[in-house]
């Protein structure tokens, strides 16, 4: 990288920890690109031309804050295992990060901000469809998924499946609620719980 790319690199890095910052406290409604901008260092201008609008900003935001949770579910798709023990495995680490990052990263104020809640959900959908198509081709490969079934199809249940879990914040008894689903759709209604 030059010194130009550089910098550019470290002002995008100031404005997504500092939209970040602010998101987490006050939503996602409450927060100008002035806020941002003068938290960051940086100009408005320079926010629009790096990021185009709050909204993308956001998306920035929300992949950087469930990144970590994708690493995981990624290194536990390239270990060692059968594929039921790694989707398994998978889920329980995305529910219990994604939990995380509703509960303890974003303040209960943010989170009443209904506009950044949905876009977090969204976000956080979008991120969960890169996983479910690696591990849905993986167990295709595997024998455990049957070939003949779309994987765009698959992750259209998914993603049904997910907007009517992410209707509601993240609490214990959903956490439960949730891991039924996921035994119903690896196991079905009279397979193994």
């Amino acid at each position: 990288m030059n010194k130009y790319e550089i910098t550019t690199q470290k002002k995008k890095e100031a404005i997504v920890n500092a939209a970040l910052s602010l998101f987490t406290d006050n939503g996602f409604t409450h927060v100008t690109i002035k806020e941002i901008a003068a938290l960051a260092g940086v100009s408005q201008v320079s926010i629009y031309n790096y990021f185009g609008s709050k909204d993308a900003l956001f998306c920035c935001c929300a992949e950087a804050v469930v990144q970590d949770a994708i690493l995981k579910a990624k290194a536990i798709l390239a270990g060692d295992g059968d594929f039921i023990d790694k989707i398994k495995s998978a889920l329980s680490v995305c529910s219990s990060e994604f939990n995380i990052v509703f509960s303890n990263y974003f303040s209960e104020k943010a989170l009443s901000d209904r506009t950044l809640f949905d876009m977090l959900v969204q976000n956080i959908n979008n991120s969960k469809r890169e996983i479910y198509r690696e591990y849905i081709e993986y167990g295709k490969r595997e024998g455990a998924i049957a070939p003949s079934l779309s994987t765009n199809m698959i992750i259209d249940f998914l993603d049904a499946l997910n907007a009517a879990a992410g209707n509601q914040k993240f609490d214990e008894d959903k956490l439960s609620e949730m891991q039924q689903l996921y035994d119903l759709v690896l196991y079905g209604l009279i397979g193994r719980p």
